[in-house]
């Protein structure tokens, strides 16, 4: 299925059904409690009104009757990291940007069960309105949470030309946060790298302006990352959370035991991103996958086959170091998981070449590939995402939340891969996937 027809789909979406039961499906509510079978859940203007046991359902006059007899039913991913509006095929551009692509973004995120997006830093202002519209009402496309303008050192590494500001002083910095905490972002994203020494790196004085004054406007801060010496300093700063994982080094003690005190999050694996920035150097493994290639333009798998495509990535100065910090990364997220630290869920998609809603898919699967459960990947990417988020009823399949569902055909607790088989994708009550 086509983007466009992806979008065609959503935004005709059947509103109609107030009143909505759901009946004799697996209960995976995204706690982390054990599936429930012969569940039933009761939906009012989109929210969960009831849930239980099947045979415990007293359906409501007037209900629209959903039988999921034989499905599997969890709630909808949520994406602690993505880029929207700004990519068309493999080329990024901030003139791409306009609500139209937002939307379109967004649909196609909600296609793949992907549910609430967390845009870190390359929006620009014409996503306020959206946000706030969503939030007024009940969307038919995935939600979107924003750290508006993120904020990169002046000619040194991260964000988009023409959109992300620039800062160069404390003082900057400080002003910097004050304007897009003006405009309401839901958190700052600042970035700190030098990618491996060819770029500017921000002062370490700056990103803790940045932190300081998120802080006393009321904001917490996400930090793109990449050495584990940064890591401990931000931590120390009082950053709430790392929007990649650390990938030059393992973690070590000292780190896990600063942000378990300080109650740091490691916000976003982005397994799928490391794996990304290599992959294409020859035909990746997924290029025939119809899941895949359904989300995706002709001319985008016509360039990932191109031999000249495949010949410019394996000639990034850079490229034979790759795949050693994708298994950093991998066994960072495990060090982290099992030593109790809070982690969430994210892939940073949108930029060319990582793909919004396949790559969420794919994360979940590289997560248990880096030793974590079925379950553990799945309350990453909903209840924990949730929480991190703030999103009080968004997350979990309980009363009074959201109806933000994903319906399945097959256990993804017997095999991640799973929750590829999408049967359909509710977003507060509303059917946006058939």
């Amino acid at each position: 299925m086509r983007p466009a027809i992806v979008l065609g789909l959503l935004f005709t979406a059947a509103l109609h059904g107030e009143v909505k039961a759901f009946r004799n499906f697996t209960l995976i509510d995204g706690t982390g409690k054990p599936p429930a079978p012969a569940s039933a859940m009761i939906v009012e203007n989109g929210r969960i009104t009831w849930i239980g046991p099947a045979d415990k359902l007293s359906l409501p006059g007037g209900a629209e009757i959903v039988e999921l007899s034989g499905k599997f039913v969890m709630p909808g991913i949520i994406n602690l990291h993505g880029h929207i509006g700004n990519t068309v095929d493999l080329d990024q551009n901030g003139k791409f940007y306009t609500p139209e692509s937002v939307r379109k973004n967004l649909a196609l995120y909600a296609s793949y069960g992907v549910t609430t997006v967390l845009s870190l830093g390359t929006d620009q202002d014409a996503i306020f309105p959206i946000r706030d519209q969503q939030r007024a009402g009940r969307p038919t496309v995935a939600r979107v949470y924003t750290a508006g303008q993120g904020l990169m050192f002046t000619g040194g590494y991260g964000g988009l030309a023409g959109v992300t500001p620039g800062v160069s002083t404390p003082a900057e910095a400080d002003a910097a946060v004050a304007a897009q905490a003006k405009k309401r972002v839901d958190i700052i994203k600042l970035w700190l790298d030098d990618h491996l020494g060819s770029q500017k790196k921000m002062p370490y004085d700056v990103a803790k302006a940045i932190i300081d004054g998120a802080h006393k406007r009321g904001l917490r801060v996400a930090a793109h990352i990449f050495y584990l010496a940064d890591a401990k300093r931000l931590v120390e700063y009082g950053v709430d959370g790392f929007a990649h994982s650390v990938r030059d080094q393992p973690i070590d003690a000292a780190l896990i035991a600063a942000m378990k005190k300080r109650g740091v999050w490691q916000i976003a694996p982005t397994l799928t991103r490391e794996a990304s920035v290599y992959l294409y150097a020859k035909a990746p493994p997924f290029i025939d996958d119809p899941f895949f290639t359904r989300g995706v333009s002709p001319a985008v798998v016509a360039k990932l086959r191109s031999p000249e495509y495949q010949k410019t990535v394996a000639a990034d100065p850079f490229y034979a170091r790759y795949p050693a910090f994708f298994e950093t990364a991998k066994r960072n997220l495990k060090a982290l998981a099992d030593a109790g630290v809070p982690y969430g869920f994210g892939t940073d998609t949108g930029p060319p070449g990582r793909f919004p809603g396949f790559f969420e898919q794919w994360e979940l699967e590289l997560m248990t590939q880096a030793g974590l459960t079925p379950m553990q990947a799945i309350v990453a990417a909903t209840s924990s995402a949730a929480r991190f988020l703030g999103a009080r009823d968004l997350g979990t399949l309980e009363a009074r939340r959201w109806a933000d569902l994903v319906v399945l055909d097959a256990d993804p607790l017997k095999d991640i891969r799973n929750t590829r088989s999408i049967n359909a994708v509710y977003i507060a009550g509303n059917r946006v996937q058939p």
